[in-house]
């Protein structure tokens, strides 16, 4: 079950580039979303701007591997937004549309669970910080579907299962464990404020949910996965993409009108 977790003697270097990653992203999620609670769409696409700004400064520092998985999740998460938001309605923000900062945030979001897997804390840790998240998340849905709160939470209660299988299943069990930070701390911020409200009740297993889901992290969880498996398949791509380019332009160097090409 724990086969893709670090070992225990792992023997680690801190680096404080995943801690100030880290720190910044949810110093800036805070003051985001906090300042959207009463912007307009003026400030909502200068937040926008600044996300962008922020996300592309984060990424000179990091490998190229890192980078495409960014690109790829920013896209992934961008036309899950523009689905589950406007059309579905699952959750709504507060002009009923994607404000122009949760694509940029996106990618800084799953920058920041990269860096915090490969932080020296979180690898040395690995197996304590995954009985915390495991039970703080699992109460928190028992919570939600105990009838004691207002609004029920099945679809959170079914989220923490499938969590539960990205944790102990999936190949990158430290990313899922640090998107559980970053996204619990957005959701929870987002939804206090105002900045979006999730739907009573769920339009596709119209079930209720809370707002937000106590097993929200599994669909960022989910972006993270694309990410992570996407990369290798474009690399992969253009590579070949690339080998054919080349091997057609020399053709057309060596091709000349009126001789005989052998």
């Amino acid at each position: 079950m724990l086969r893709h977790f670090p070992p225990v003697d792992i023997i680690c270097v801190h680096r404080k580039r995943d801690y100030i990653i880290a720190a910044f992203t949810f110093f800036c999620v805070a003051v985001c979303l906090i300042s959207d609670a009463n912007a307009d769409l003026t400030k909502q696409n200068a937040l926008g701007v600044c996300g962008w700004v922020f996300l592309i400064g984060l990424l000179l520092g990091e490998n190229r591997e890192v980078r495409m998985q960014v690109a790829i999740a920013v896209m992934f998460a961008t036309i899950g937004e523009h689905f589950a938001s406007p059309f579905m309605q699952g959750y709504i923000y507060r002009f009923h549309n994607v404000p122009a900062y949760v694509p940029p945030g996106h990618g800084m979001v799953y920058l920041t669970a990269v860096a915090l897997a490969r932080s020296a804390f979180f690898l040395s840790n690995a197996r304590a910080i995954a009985t915390f998240v495991v039970l703080v998340c699992g109460l928190w849905s028992v919570w939600g579907i105990s009838g004691i709160p207002e609004q029920g939470d099945s679809v959170g209660a079914l989220l923490f299962c499938v969590f539960l299988a990205y944790l102990f299943k999936g190949r990158s069990p430290m990313v899922y464990l640090a998107a559980f930070f970053i996204t619990t701390w957005l959701e929870l911020i987002g939804t206090a404020v105002g900045t979006w409200r999730w739907a009573p009740i769920d339009p596709v297993l119209h079930l209720p949910q809370g707002n937000p889901p106590s097993g929200v992290a599994a669909w960022y969880c989910l972006v993270d996965a694309v990410a992570i498996g996407g990369a290798p398949i474009v690399f992969k791509l253009l590579k070949s993409g690339q080998q054919r380019f080349l091997k057609l332009r020399n053709h057309f160097r060596g091709f000349q009108p009126g001789v005989e090409n052998k």
